[in-house]
């Protein structure tokens, strides 16, 4: 599927790990409507099924209003099963390969950490977009992986695949991530689980 690299929509917003009552779909519709988010990847490692297949129905109805792209983390089945635009899927998921025969023409985006040749290998098997980071810490997700700006300039001059950027990306960080060539940047706790802003207003900082 073709992505649309639109610079003012940069923003790929992953979604808190857990979605507890009603409260957040309005504040989805609140940050979806700022016109900046080109995906939403719903990533609910912990919940049920039963709950996941309630949350993703109504999550794709809201982003559908939006023109977001719907992502579903690391499950290609369930992507099919709700239909969803496409999923996202870490090194230790189902082979891309696979995952294509499951969404035929649908988004497939694949984690990359820090590394060229494992972009190289995403490239190779049709890769929609490849994801670098962590590029800084964070406390939404363990560390694991440290990617330094020089990957992605270097993933640049092999690939025209849009690039993703992850990992502790904030208001007083982001700017540098764009200006290294990253198409998108995924963000989930300075939105989700802010101090001092809450949704709307920490989306409304990112210009």
């Amino acid at each position: 599927m073709r992505i649309n690299r639109n610079n003012k929509r940069f923003i790929y917003l992953i979604s808190p790990e857990y979605i507890k009552n009603n409260d957040f779909y309005g504040k989805l519709k609140q940050v979806l409507s700022s016109n900046k988010v080109s995906f939403f990847q719903l990533r609910l490692k912990k919940e049920k099924k039963k709950k996941k297949i309630i949350v993703a129905k109504k999550i794709k109805k809201i982003c559908k209003k939006y023109k977001v792209k719907f992502i579903i983390n690391d499950d290609p089945i369930f992507a099919k099963k709700i239909n969803a635009d496409g999923c996202h899927l870490g090194q230790k998921d189902m082979n891309i390969l696979k995952a294509k025969k499951i969404l035929k023409n649908k988004i497939i985006g694949i984690t990359c950490h820090n590394s060229i040749n494992l972009a190289k290998r995403a490239i190779s098997d049709g890769a929609d977009y490849l994801a670098f980071g962590a590029f800084y810490s964070s406390k939404t997700k363990k560390v694991r992986y440290k990617a330094r700006f020089k990957v992605l300039n270097l993933v640049k001059k092999i690939t025209n695949t849009p690039v993703v950027a992850i990992g502790g990306i904030k208001d007083k960080n982001y700017k540098k991530l764009l200006l290294n060539k990253a198409n998108f940047l995924a963000i989930s706790g300075y939105i989700w689980n802010n101090k001092k802003l809450n949704p709307r207003e920490a989306i409304n900082k990112l210009q």
